[in-house]
């Protein structure tokens, strides 16, 4: 597969999506897409390998025949469950005589700034440079053809538990194929669902997926906090199914066809049938009956994920909420999430045909993340991802792959729906032109003694 070709894989709990892209001059331009009920996974675990690979195994067959590329290497998600995330730093004598800085230095600072007493059932996910120091000259982005004796590198490392990160690499190799990149999947939507200003004043992305929901704090265009609820789409379908006595595929149906996150927006006098166990005939239900079971869970979810920033004081940040996710399709989820969080809130949905849907975020938020790292990036995750650097040489060889020994899975899932009915947020705002760079430097000071 050539340099410029990507493909994201989402392990969710309800189904596995697979994208396709190309980038061509900085455009992602999705080739085909491949999208399979999951098998194997609960709350988003992965509790059974065979099965799990097997579905991943379909929705590559089905990108393969969409596309038309035989597809090798994938960039797989991990979810945010009990990931870490710490500060480190390295340091390392240059090595070659003209003590001009390599791409070799760079690898040698970065696998020293790794080094950390892990307790032995974690493992690192990825590292994150946020500046090097070249003989004590800091805020350098890329020392690379610099001159020194001394280089230092600072930054983040994300570490998760081996029992997740082995049962995806697993279940992934097991399909046939080749976990080129684990990428931190909350890490992965900030750095592409949010606009430079979220980024920049801080924004809560919250991704609601089948398994649970997930939410996120991007500051300073650094990942700074994540948290997980164990609940999310899945739980609303069979909340649908025990309160009508229907099947579980019927409450989904009509969770996609009728549903409503809030029940204000919801109609008393529009009425559907649904078929209800050891009845002869369908039942006549108002959608307004249908959203009060629907919005019951939805506030629970919230309530706790409230709960979670508010410890932090994380809703008082500029950028809002950003929803994503299968469940942030249902109509009125935006109004729903304003008014519990008492927040300005707007839905993502994917602009490429075929994929406007929020359940897609995250396999595309993977690709174009992958895409747009830069070279210094993607050189320090070769460090991590057992890529070769020749001491002699600028050169990455690109086709390694670390054999760490890791394992299970949690990973967040994207419900599938089928109408995107009022999934755009009506209040979308701009934080730019509400905080001036004056109160931009006030919350990025607040924040920045928090976090660090």
């Amino acid at each position: 597969m050539n340099s410029e070709m990507y493909v994201g894989l989402d392990i969710g709990t309800t189904s596995i999506k697979v994208i396709v892209a190309e980038n061509v001059k900085g455009q992602m331009n999705v080739l085909g897409l491949g999208n399979e009920r999951s098998d194997g996974i609960d709350r988003g675990i992965i509790v059974d390998i065979d099965k799990a690979s097997e579905s991943i195994r379909r929705a590559v067959d089905q990108a393969e025949e969409k596309s038309g590329i035989q597809i090798n290497d994938v960039i797989v998600g991990i979810p945010a469950n009990q990931l870490k995330i710490e500060p480190c730093s390295g340091m390392v004598a240059i090595s070659d005589q003209s003590r001009e800085i390599s791409n070799a230095d760079v690898k040698n600072v970065t696998v020293s700034a790794m080094i950390k007493n892990l307790p032995p059932e974690r493992e690192i996910v990825d590292t994150l440079p946020d500046e090097f120091v070249v003989d004590g000259f800091d805020g350098i982005k890329d020392p690379r053809g610099m001159v020194g004796v001394r280089l230092e590198m600072k930054g983040r490392i994300i570490t998760g538990p081996k029992t997740i990160i082995h049962n995806i690499r697993k279940s992934v190799i097991q399909a046939g194929l080749n976990p080129s990149s684990i990428i931190n999947s909350p890490l992965a939507q900030g750095k592409t669902i949010l606009d430079d200003g979220e980024q920049d004043f801080g924004t809560i992305l919250i991704d609601m997926g089948g398994g649970q929901t997930t939410a996120s704090i991007i500051h300073d265009h650094q990942l700074k906090f994540t948290t997980v609820d164990s609940e999310g789409g899945e739980y609303i379908t069979k909340d649908i199914s025990v309160v009508l006595n229907t099947s579980v595929e019927s409450s989904e149906k009509v969770k996609r066809d009728y549903g409503f996150a809030d029940a204000l927006e919801a109609s008393e006098s529009n009425e559907f049938p649904i078929e209800v166990v050891g009845q002869s005939q369908p039942l006549k239900l108002s959608e307004k009956y249908l959203a009060e079971i629907i919005q019951a869970r939805i506030d629970q979810i919230f309530n706790r994920i409230a709960k979670s920033l508010s410890g932090i004081s994380a809703l008082d940040l500029p950028g809002g909420i950003v929803l994503t996710g299968g469940v942030a399709a249902l109509p009125g989820i935006s109004e729903l999430a304003a008014d519990r969080f008492n927040s300005n809130v707007r839905v993502y949905i994917p602009n490429q045909m075929g994929l406007r849907h929020p359940s897609f975020s995250l396999p595309l938020s993977l690709v174009t993340y992958r895409a747009n790292m830069s070279e210094i990036q993607v050189l320090v995750r070769s460090s991590l991802e057992g890529k070769i650097v020749s001491e002699d040489s600028n050169d990455v060889e690109d086709d390694s792959f670390i054999q760490n020994d890791v394992s299970d899975d949690d990973m967040q899932s994207d419900e599938v729906y089928d109408k995107n009915k009022n999934a755009d947020s009506k209040n979308k705002k701009g934080i730019m032109s509400k905080f001036k760079s004056g109160a931009k430097n006030k919350w990025r000071g607040f924040y920045k003694d928090f976090f660090e």
